[in-house]
């Protein structure tokens, strides 16, 4: 009797535990399930700016009581009618699947309800929910509150900064305007980017060239202002900016005021490892040309359209665009185009980056040239211009219209009263202008 209670004693221990564990099991099951249901109906469904009942969420209420019977009749609590996991009272609709109360979150397009059929899912446009009529696709919380859509992202990443140090900065000049054009640009605006400016020209000069610090390139070209020499001289700059490590190469004319500070924001709005080609014509139609009628050429009586930016005014040229132009510019490959189109070199750079490459010019009305008239720039808005010139034409000057600084004697030009209106604590300025 006593070795059969004691067989009883184990029997019903083992009975016991093994009970226990199964409620254990059960009850660990029930709140992971509960969990992800609680997961879904939070971030996974669609809610709707009417009044009306949702269906979606009375699908998720009535999947939540079935859940609530299954664990109170696993945990040992009891449960509805016969021990069901249903209470008395709440319907429940046997087509119900399983699938629109757990979805898996992967990059398919989402589902949605059919017009037809409550319960039927088709496949919607990977571009919009379908939630089913007049429903918002937007999610919500449980009380309600919509929760915004993640942000869009964009596979174009933000273009490099660009600061002064990765500009190389031409100038081209010429012996007979050393003495002049060559020592204001150096009083002035050669001041804001000494190390990025270099100065071309046709000749040696000791003393200009211990002004700008080496600075001066002799180019060993032709003096004088005809299409050989100018293209000679460009072909220059251009070889000299590949041989840097710079990201931008701006030309300009020694009749040019740079105002460099805002040269730098303009360019910081164009990636230098894309092909651009930035400035401003002087023309107010594309350029037509006709090519060489040679008996080697393959383009015979071929008429050309293009734009370029006057050299006059300045233009710029990123490194990708360089990098592209090489093969047919580099190595003096350059004054052959321009002896081929018989153009100076300006319009030469245009035909080559225009019609060779087939890169547009990019117009920068900030760039001004001495064939517009100077006058018409308003000082308020000197501050927003790249470059600024002047010329004497019909015994008047053309230049921009600026008061205080200098008188016309001693500043016919106007370019120390620009840079001091822009930069008024250089000293140069008179002082009344730099006690502003």
């Amino acid at each position: 009797m006593r070795c059969i209670r004691k067989k009883m004693t184990l029997l019903y221990t083992a009975t016991y535990r093994y009970k226990r564990a199964l409620q254990t099991m059960a009850a660990g099951v029930f709140l992971i399930y509960m969990t992800l249901v609680l997961y879904q109906n939070v971030y996974g469904y669609d809610g709707s700016d009417g009044g009306g009942a949702d269906p979606d969420r009375a699908i998720v209420a009535d999947n939540l009581q079935d859940l609530q019977s299954f664990g109170a009749m696993m945990l040992g609590g009891g449960g509805g009618a016969g021990g069901g996991g249903v209470p008395p009272g709440v319907p429940v609709d046997p087509s119900i699947d399983a699938s629109v109360v757990i979805s898996k979150r992967d990059n398919s397009a989402p589902y949605g309800r059919a017009d037809n059929s409550a319960n039927e899912l088709v496949r919607a446009d990977t571009n919009k929910l379908v939630t089913g009529p007049g429903e918002d696709p937007r999610r919500r919380t449980l009380d309600g509150h919509r929760i915004p859509p993640p942000p869009a992202v964009t596979g174009t990443p933000k273009p490099p900064t660009t600061e002064l140090d990765d500009l190389l900065i031409s100038v081209k000049t010429t012996k007979s305007y050393h003495d002049t054009r060559l020592e204001m640009i150096i009083k002035t605006w050669y001041q804001l980017a000494k190390e990025q400016t270099w100065f071309f020209t046709d000749t040696e000069d000791p003393h200009y060239q211990q002004l700008t610090n080496n600075h001066m390139v002799n180019t060993n070209c032709s003096q004088g202002h005809f299409r050989k020499a100018l293209c000679c001289k460009m072909g220059k700059e251009f070889e000299f900016f590949l041989d840097s490590a710079k990201k931008w190469w701006c030309h300009f004319d020694d009749d040019n005021y740079v105002n460099v500070p805002r040269l730098v924001r303009m360019l910081d709005d164009y990636n230098p490892t894309q092909d651009w080609y930035l400035g401003k014509p002087s023309i107010s139609s594309p350029l037509e040309i006709f090519l060489d009628s040679t008996k080697t050429s393959t383009e015979v009586n071929k008429k050309v359209t293009f734009w370029f930016a006057t050299g006059g005014a300045g233009f710029c040229v990123s490194r990708a665009l360089a990098l592209k132009m090489m093969p047919i510019a580099a190595s003096g490959k350059f004054v052959a185009i321009g002896d081929k189109i018989r153009f100076p070199d300006d319009v030469t750079m245009g035909f080559l980056i225009e019609h060779i490459l087939k890169v547009p010019l990019t117009v920068i009305d900030a760039f001004h040239s001495h064939l517009e008239p100077m006058e018409f720039i308003r000082p308020e808005t000197f501050h927003d211009q790249v470059s600024f010139s002047y010329a004497r034409m019909r015994n008047e000057w053309n230049v921009v219209k600026v008061d205080g600084g200098f008188d016309l004697k001693t500043d016919p030009k106007r370019i120390y009263s620009l840079h001091c209106y822009l930069y008024p604590f250089f000293s140069i300025c008179p002082k009344s202008i730099r006690r502003r």
